[in-house]
C-alpha cells in the first residue's frame, strides 16, 4: 500500500472497536438441542473472563453485552456483581439486553400481547433493564421481540402496533440523558405469519415515534434472501436513526454464523457506506457495533477472536477506498472505475499494516495463534469440562 492508504488504514485501527456477547461463550445450540463444549462459560465470572481474554488478545472489544436472563437473573441486586467482574477482568458491560421473549408469561407476545397484564410486566422488566444499564454505565439498551404470530386471523396487527408504539414510549420515558433505546427488527422466527417488527421500516417508524433517543439496531442475519442490507445502512444513515448493529453471517436466515464466512464483501460494502457517510458529511456516525453469533460447532473463544480480527480486517479494507476517486467517478457515470474502488480496495492486503498497528499497541501479531499456544483453552477445559459434561440437551 502507498502511504496515504497506510495512514487511512491506521486511522481506522484506533478507532474500531466491536462489542462481544456474553452468550458467545455458554454453551448454545439450535432449536433441536444444545452442543455441549468442555470449556463453554456457564457462570457469569466464565463470560467475563473469556470476555477479557479475547480483549487483552485483540485490543479491540472493551465491552461485554449482557443479557438480563441469563446474566443478571437477580435484577439490581446483580449490579454489584457484575461491577466487581467488570474490573477484574479488564471489560466494561456493554449492551443491557432485557428477556423480552424467553419466559413462558410470554408466550403471545410481550409489549404486544393481548393481555395488558403482560404487557405491563414487560414493560416494567425494560424500565427495570433501563435502571440496571444506569446503574453499570451502559448506554445502550438492547430490544429485540419475539413478537408475532403463526396463523392468519389470529391476531389484531394494528393493534399490536399500537400497543408497541404505546409500550415503547413508555420506555423512551426512563432513558436517562445519555442512553439509548436501539430497536431491533426480524422478518420471522419464532413467529412464522407476522412479526410485530420486521423490518427496518417498522423499527425506523417505532423509533421515530418513541423518541430522539431511540435508534434502529440492524442485525445482518435478520433480512430475507438477497436483500440489499447496506442499502437499508445508507437509508438509515441519511435519516440518521442507525445505531448499532449485530454482526453475525448467514447462508439461509439467522443462521448466526461467524462474520465474514459466507459473504465478507457484504460487510465491506456495509463498513464503506458507514465511512464514506462520515468523508461526505465531516462527521463521526454515532453507531455500536456489536456481535452476535451462536458458536455451536467452532470453540467458543476461537470462534469470536476469528469473527473481532476479520471485522477488524475488512473494516481496514473499507478505510482503504479513494473516497474523492470514487466520488468523482460516481459523477461522471464512470461506472467501471467506481465499481473498481471498490474492488481493488477489497482486494487490498491490510494485514501487515494491522500486524504493525498490533505490535505498536503490544498486542501479538497473530491473536488466534497466540491464542492457542498460551494455554488458556487446556486451563478452563481443566476447571468446566466436568460441569459441562453433566448438562443434559435435549429438543423434548
Amino acid at each position: 500500500m502507498d502511504s496515504h492508504k497506510t495512514e487511512r488504514v491506521l486511522q481506522a485501527l484506533e478507532r474500531f472497536n466491536i462489542e462481544i456477547p456474553s452468550w458467545g461463550f455458554a454453551n448454545t445450540g439450535s432449536r433441536f438441542g444444545k452442543f455441549l463444549q468442555p470449556a463453554a462459560a456457564n457462570t457469569v465470572e466464565e463470560k467475563f473472563s473469556d470476555a477479557g481474554h479475547v480483549h487483552q488478545l485483540t485490543g479491540i472489544c472493551p465491552t461485554i453485552a449482557l443479557h438480563m436472563q441469563w446474566d443478571l437473573p437477580e435484577g439490581v441486586q446483580s449490579v454489584n456483581e457484575i461491577q466487581r467482574l467488570s474490573r477484574a477482568y479488564r471489560v466494561r458491560p456493554g449492551s443491557i439486553n432485557p428477556n423480552l421473549f424467553q419466559n413462558q408469561c410470554y408466550k403471545f407476545g410481550s409489549l404486544g400481547n393481548p393481555d395488558k397484564s403482560i404487557r405491563d410486566t414487560a414493560l416494567q422488566h425494560t424500565k427495570d433493564s433501563i435502571e440496571i444499564a444506569r446503574s453499570l454505565q451502559s448506554r445502550d439498551i438492547s430490544m429485540w421481540f419475539a413478537d408475532g404470530s403463526n396463523y392468519p386471523g389470529t391476531a389484531n396487527i394494528r393493534q399490536r402496533k399500537r400497543w408497541f408504539d404505546e409500550n415503547l414510549k413508555a420506555c423512551h420515558a426512563e432513558l436517562s440523558a445519555n442512553q439509548r433505546l436501539l430497536v431491533e427488527y426480524k422478518p420471522f422466527e419464532p413467529a412464522f405469519y407476522h412479526t410485530d417488527i420486521a423490518d427496518w421500516g417498522m423499527a425506523l417508524l417505532l423509533a421515530r415515534s418513541a423518541g430522539p433517543q431511540a435508534k434502529v439496531l440492524v442485525d445482518t442475519g435478520h433480512h430475507y434472501l438477497a436483500q440489499n442490507i447496506e442499502q437499508i445502512v445508507a437509508w438509515l444513515l441519511s435519516e440518521e436513526m442507525l445505531g448499532g448493529f449485530h454482526f453475525n453471517d448467514r447462508r439461509y436466515a439467522d443462521d448466526d454464523l461467524t462474520l465474514g464466512s459466507i459473504d465478507p464483501y457484504q460487510v465491506f460494502r456495509i463498513f464503506h457506506e458507514i465511512l464514506y457517510f462520515e468523508w461526505e458529511t465531516g462527521r463521526p456516525a454515532d453507531i455500536a457495533y456489536m456481535i452476535d453469533q451462536s458458536h455451536n460447532l467452532k470453540g467458543k473463544i476461537e470462534a469470536m477472536i476469528q469473527t473481532v480480527t476479520m471485522a477488524q480486517l475488512i473494516f481496514s479494507k473499507a478505510a482503504v477506498v479513494d473516497n474523492a476517486a470514487l466520488t468523482e467517478a460516481r459523477d461522471n457515470c464512470d461506472l467501471v472505475r467506481a465499481e473498481s474502488q471498490f474492488q481493488d480496495a477489497f482486494a487490498t492486503d491490510t494485514r501487515p499494516t494491522i500486524e504493525e498497528w498490533r505490535d505498536s499497541k503490544g498486542y501479538p501479531r497473530d491473536p488466534m495463534t497466540a491464542f492457542r499456544e498460551n494455554g488458556y483453552l487446556d486451563r478452563i477445559t481443566k476447571e468446566r469440562a466436568a460441569r459441562n459434561a453433566g448438562i443434559v440437551s435435549s429438543y423434548a
